[in-house]
C-alpha cells in the first residue's frame, strides 16, 4: 500500500490535461510542484494601444492640404479591471469654404490623447494650421505650413508660387512637400495592432493651378485639387485612417472649397489568455487572432475589464 493523500492505490503523474474527477491532496501538491496547475485567466493589467485623431480638412482657393491626425501608438498601458475607459474617436475637420481649413478633432483612450490634424492654409497668403500634423501653407511662394505635434506628426509644407501651388500636409511619418515640389501630403506610419499591416495619418495633397496637384499621403490623405475652372476636385481623406484631406483650387467664383479630413480610430489588444472585457459599448469591432483579443472603434464609447 502506498500513502497518496488518503486514496489507496498506485501514485499518478497528475497533469491539467489527464487529470479526471477530483484531484487527491498528494496529486494537487506534485501538480503545484511541477508546474501543471490549471491557470486560471483574469482580467488584463495593461494593453497595446493605436489611438489615432481625425485629419484637417483642406483649404481653398490656391490652396494647403490637411495635415494627418495625431498618431499614438505603444504598449504596457496600464488598465483597472472593472473602471469603465472612455474612447473617444474624433471626426474629421471640415474643408473651407472661406477661412481655412478646419482641424480634425483629437481621439481618446483613457489618457492617451491624439491631437486632431491642422487645417490646410486658404487663399492667397493662407499658413497652415498647427494639429497633430500640420496643414500645408497656401500660395505664394513661402507661405507657411503648421506645426505638427511632437511624437505624433510632422509638420505641413510651405506654399509656392510655381503653378501657383499650396503645400502638403504633413503625416505621421513624413513632412508635406512644398508646393514649388510636388505639393504632395507627407506619409502616414504603418500599424499591425488590428492584424492586419495597415497605414494611417497620411496628410492631404496641396492644389496646383495647371499641373497634377499633390498626391495624398500614404495612410489616407486626399489629393489635392487642380485647375482654374473644369479641373479635378479635392479628394476627402479616406474615414477611419486620421488622413487630411486635399486643398481646393483657385479662381473661379467661388474657388473650389477644401476637402473634408478622415475621420480617426482607436484600437487596443492585449494577449488573448486574459478575459475579453467585460463589457464595452461604441460597438468596437472584436476579433481574436494571432495571439491578442483585438477591439477596433470607429465612433465614440467605452470598454470596461
Amino acid at each position: 500500500m502506498i500513502g497518496n493523500g488518503g486514496v489507496i492505490g498506485p501514485k499518478r503523474a497528475p497533469t491539467s490535461s489527464a487529470a479526471s474527477g477530483v484531484w487527491s491532496a498528494f496529486e494537487q501538491a506534485t501538480a503545484k510542484r511541477g508546474g501543471n496547475w490549471p491557470s486560471i485567466a483574469a482580467a488584463p493589467t495593461s494593453v497595446e494601444y493605436l489611438v489615432v485623431a481625425g485629419g484637417g480638412g483642406g483649404g481653398r482657393d490656391n490652396a494647403g492640404g490637411g495635415g494627418g491626425g495625431g498618431y499614438r501608438t505603444a504598449t504596457g498601458l496600464a488598465v483597472t479591471a472593472g473602471s469603465a475607459i472612455t474612447v473617444t474617436v474624433g471626426a474629421g475637420g471640415v474643408g473651407s469654404t472661406g477661412s481655412g481649413g478646419n482641424n480634425g478633432s483629437n481621439s481618446v483612450f483613457g489618457s492617451i490623447t491624439s491631437i486632431g490634424g491642422g487645417g490646410g492654409g486658404d487663399g492667397d497668403s493662407g499658413a497652415g494650421r498647427s494639429g497633430g500634423s500640420g496643414g500645408g501653407g497656401s500660395y505664394p511662394l513661402n507661405t507657411a505650413g503648421g506645426t505638427g505635434t511632437a511624437g505624433q506628426g510632422n509638420d505641413g509644407g510651405i506654399g509656392g508660387s510655381l503653378d501657383i501651388a499650396g503645400g502638403g500636409g504633413g503625416g505621421a511619418g513624413a513632412v508635406g512637400a512644398a508646393g514649388n515640389s510636388t505639393g504632395n501630403g507627407g506619409a502616414g506610419l504603418q500599424s499591425s495592432i488590428s492584424g492586419t499591416a495597415t497605414f494611417y495619418a497620411g496628410g492631404g495633397g496641396g492644389t496646383k493651378r495647371n499641373s497634377t496637384p499633390g498626391a495624398g499621403g500614404l495612410g489616407g490623405g486626399g489629393a489635392g485639387a487642380a485647375g482654374i475652372t473644369g479641373g479635378t476636385a479635392a479628394v476627402a481623406g479616406t474615414a477611419n485612417t486620421g488622413g487630411g484631406g486635399g486643398g481646393g483650387a483657385g479662381a473661379g467664383t467661388p474657388p473650389a472649397a477644401g476637402a473634408n479630413g478622415g475621420s480617426g480610430i482607436v484600437i487596443i489588444r492585449y494577449p488573448d489568455t486574459f478575459f475579453p472585457a467585460a463589457s464595452t459599448t461604441g460597438s468596437p469591432t472584436y476579433t481574436v487572432s494571432g495571439g491578442f483579443r483585438i477591439y477596433s472603434w470607429t465612433s465614440s464609447g467605452s470598454i470596461t475589464f
